[in-house]
């Protein structure tokens, strides 16, 4: 089960009180102040895991408190700090105020680390109010409260290309059939109820991922069908793959439906490169194939001024294998320019 929007309360450690105490020796008549300093609380650490690919461990525990520091102790001792604690998240996570909305970090990459709350300061003992004039101060320090507060961690998947469309395009097909990703495919909407991974190897490139992002259908800005909830793991990829149904009566009025969607989304991923691939050729019998592509991409050519115009229109079938080496080989180049 993929959790990607998880809401917490993560509080650091307080910092361990100041000790008020006096030096006590045989044959030292004044031993004055020897007070030690508290321990400083634990701090909350958030890591990126690369091998986490869900919030799902936070969902079920939504508090966090790290360990308080220690107080001080007679004889300089200082309290011992409190430990810190470590919460791990997949790549691709970000860390948002609740209160404020603003974005405290962005793991994009393995093993960063940041710290979400400090452990409070441990307080002064004794020793450090000694004077002159007060040779024998009863007065420490209390320990600092360490930062709590309540975070969003909020999941974006991390691929090159978002592979976007109504469902029953073909989606789950194609991204079976290009990299090694096993996604549920059936002959129903709504087959893929989470988004998809996949790594493509192709020839000499080093290799690329695709993310199947969940079918969309129109209204889903109003929260229609799965809404689109799952339209944040489109923001990180490079370029944009508008599959459509070779079989849908107006294949460019799905495109448009699609880019309104998405632009009510976010009216930057519209700025993204972007293709689209005409799926499910093998369903246009042989001699009509060209006719048919000659039509489409006279229709696409024609489109408004106000929706923004592919870089390319492919025609592929990943059933019947159409198309698909000329396809990778666009996203390849595309992915190239970007």
């Amino acid at each position: 089960m993929l959790i990607d929007f998880v809401e917490i309360y993560v509080k650091a450690g307080n910092g361990g009180k100041g000790a008020i105490s006096f030096r006590r020796e045989k044959y030292v008549p004044k031993g004055g102040p020897d007070g030690g300093d508290g321990g400083k609380g634990g701090d909350v650490i958030i890591m990126s895991d690369p091998n986490m690919t869900t919030l799902l461990d936070y969902r079920y525990k939504r508090k966090y408190v790290a360990q308080n520091g220690e107080n001080g102790m007679g004889a300089l001792k200082t309290g011992k700090s409190g430990n810190d604690i470590v919460l791990r998240v997949p790549v691709g996570t970000i860390v948002k105020d609740k209160e404020s909305g603003k974005v405290l970090f962005d793991f994009v990459e393995p093993y960063q680390k940041f710290i979400v709350a400090r452990g409070g300061k441990g307080g002064r003992g004794n020793t450090h109010f000694k004077s002159p004039t007060n040779q024998a101060p009863r007065k420490a320090e209390a320990g600092q409260p360490g930062d709590e507060k309540w975070i969003i961690l909020e999941l974006k998947l991390i691929a090159d290309v978002g592979i976007v469309g109504f469902p029953n395009a073909g989606k789950s097909t194609l991204i079976s059939v290009i990299s090694a990703a096993r996604p549920k495919i059936a002959d129903y909407p709504f087959t893929t109820l989470e988004p998809v991974l996949g790594l493509v190897q192709y020839k000499d490139f080093k290799s690329f991922v695709v993310a199947d992002i969940p079918g969309i259908i129109e209204g889903a800005s109003e929260g229609k069908g799965l809404g689109l909830k799952f339209l944040r793991h489109i923001e990180r990829t490079k370029i944009l793959l508008f599959l459509i149904d070779a079989s849908s009566e107006n294949p460019v009025q799905d495109y448009k439906i699609l880019s309104k969607e998405i632009k009510s989304y976010s009216p930057e991923l519209l700025k993204k490169a972007h293709l689209v691939a005409i799926s499910k050729m093998d369903l246009i019998p042989e001699n009509e194939r060209k006719e048919f592509e000659k039509k489409i991409k006279s229709k696409f050519k024609d489109l408004s001024t106000r929706v923004i115009k592919p870089k390319e229109i492919l025609f592929i079938s990943s059933v019947g294998n159409i198309g698909i080496e000329k396809l990778l080989d666009k996203l390849v180049q595309v992915l190239s320019e970007v």
